[in-house]
Order: structure tokens, then C-alpha cells, then sequence
């Protein structure tokens, strides 16, 4: 599994694209990009051995569960006639998943500022969980920072908050679309472009050629892939500290 090494690419691109979705303050980066983090495992739901079934115990586990059937159940439904009896990676891989997701998320997150919260802080659970400090210390960042930005009015907090429901909408469905790209390197590759037929494949394994591809948990992303991206990590989190509004 490549749990960190997908939190850390999830984190990377919360940051990166945080301007875009609209999170333009120091608080709202910070939650973007450890919402991104976290949801960039949540894909791995549909293998009961992952961080993200495993990491609030039987309740992720049930969750699991429900995922693996579904995902299953679409797959009986769905799978072309050249594709393999049972795959590695499932719907939950997809582009049109991330997008779904997202979306569905976002809307949902426009019910209620503690939606918003709930959504967030599974992320962010998901993402200590492979992370550790560097989660926990975007998320003490953002809550301090929306804190003093705030002035500690709850009403102004609960309004920023609920500000931010399309936005967490679009770190989860990133997150998710991270994921798929990052195992469309592995050798294993990923059916990025579900459902779209590819030689009588509707899961087809979208992968580059060999030379750009590795195994998970190879010396090559140890060593290489995951230095780099925590080196990129921290050079974007100066960055988005030095030209993001202080305040949210």
C-alpha cells in the first residue's frame, strides 16, 4: 500500500490548487490541503487492509465493508468483455468517482457549517493517520489562524466555515483523483477512465510506459518519490504562507 506516499501527493496538490478553489487564506489553504491529504487514501476503501478501513477501527472496517460491495456489485454490472474475473482496483479509482464524490460532498456541505467540519475532519483524521505532525501541524495552523482571524466570534466563525462547503467539496473529489493518479504509475496501473470502453475493457489499467513506472513500496518510491514530494510539501507550505491572505 502506498498510504503515505498517497496522503503526501494528496497534500501537495491541496496546496497547489487551493488558490483556484477558492481557499485563498492561510486557514482555509491549511484545511484545503490536509482535507486533500486525507481524502487521497479514502479511494483504498475498497481493500479491507488499507489505512482508510483501518483507522477508526470497526467503524471504517463497516464502512470497508459497504464499499466493497457496492464497488463489487458495479463491477459484476459494468465489467467489459475482455476484463479480468476480479481487479485490484475498482470505481473507487476512477476519474468520474473523484468527481461524484466531490460534488456530492460539496452540496451536501452547503446543508450545514458542521458538515462542512464533519467532512474535513475525517480528512484530516485520515490524514495524521499517515502523516502524522505534518496533518496535525496544517491542521493547528488553520484553527489557530481562523481563531485569531475571527477574533473568537463564533457567529463570524460559523459564517467562514460554512463558507468553505463547495470548497471541501472539491479537496475530497481532488483527493480522490490524486490517489488514482499517483497508482496509475505503480505497474498495476488504474482504471482512470471508467466507464469508457478500451480494447472490450471497462476497467481498463491507464499506465505510462515502463521506464515511468513503479512497484509500491519499491526502493524507488521510498527513496525517491517520497523525499521529493515532502521536500515539494514544504516548499509550497512557505509559499502559501508567504502569499496567502493572513486572515481568514
Amino acid at each position: 500500500m502506498m498510504g503515505r506516499t498517497h496522503a503526501l501527493t494528496g497534500g501537495v496538490a491541496g496546496l497547489a490548487a487551493a488558490p483556484l478553489a477558492g481557499a485563498t487564506t492561510v486557514s482555509q489553504a491549511a484545511v484545503f490541503a490536509a482535507t486533500t491529504a486525507g481524502y487521497a487514501l479514502l479511494p483504498d476503501l475498497d481493500h479491507p487492509s488499507s489505512s482508510a478501513s483501518r483507522v477508526l477501527g470497526w467503524l471504517t472496517g463497516l464502512l470497508s465493508v459497504l464499499v466493497r460491495s457496492i464497488t463489487g456489485l458495479i463491477y459484476r454490472l459494468t465489467k467489459g468483455p475482455r476484463d479480468e474475473p476480479g481487479i485490484h482496483r475498482t470505481v473507487t479509482h476512477t476519474a468520474l468517482f473523484a468527481v461524484l464524490l466531490g460534488a456530492g460532498l460539496g452540496y451536501w456541505a452547503t446543508t450545514s457549517p458542521w458538515v462542512v467540519v464533519g467532512i474535513a475532519a475525517f480528512g484530516v483524521l485520515l490524514a495524521v493517520d499517515r502523516l502524522g505532525d505534518i496533518a496535525a501541524t496544517l491542521t493547528a495552523v488553520a484553527v489557530l489562524v481562523l481563531t485569531v482571524g475571527t477574533g473568537g466570534d463564533l457567529d463570524e466563525l460559523v459564517t467562514t466555515v460554512d463558507g468553505m462547503a463547495w470548497t471541501i467539496g472539491i479537496a475530497a473529489g481532488l483527493g480522490c483523483l490524486t490517489h488514482s493518479l499517483g497508482d496509475m504509475v505503480t505497474e498495476s496501473g488504474a482504471p482512470l477512465l471508467f466507464p469508457l470502453p478500451i480494447a472490450g475493457e471497462t476497467y481498463y489499467e491507464i499506465r505510462p510506459p515502463s521506464l515511468l513506472r513503479f512497484s509500491t513500496n519499491s526502493v524507488v518510491e521510498k527513496r525517491i518519490v517520497t523525499p521529493l514530494f515532502l521536500v515539494v510539501l514544504g516548499v509550497l507550505s512557505v509559499w502559501t504562507c508567504a502569499t496567502a491572505t493572513a486572515i481568514a
